[in-house]
């Protein structure tokens, strides 16, 4: 918490710049995450992406409809 208030009053000294983009995300961040799952696919074999695939499904469609 303590890190952010000091990058707000960084930010608002004019010391950093503001890189947040219109709806207010990091946009270091943003560019991460679309990166993330790419590269996570990737280093996975498909066996592996098959299982996880799998447990999702099984999930999905165990949960009880109300």
């Amino acid at each position: 918490m303590i890190g952010a208030a000091v990058v707000i009053g960084k930010i608002a000294a004019g010391e950093i710049e503001d890189i947040t983009t219109e709806d207010g995300k990091n946009a270091a961040a943003v560019a991460l995450g679309r990166m993330g799952g790419k590269a996570r696919a990737d280093n996975m074999s498909a066996k592996r992406r098959k299982e996880i695939a799998s447990k999702a499904a099984k999930s999905r469609w165990s949960k009880s409809r109300v």
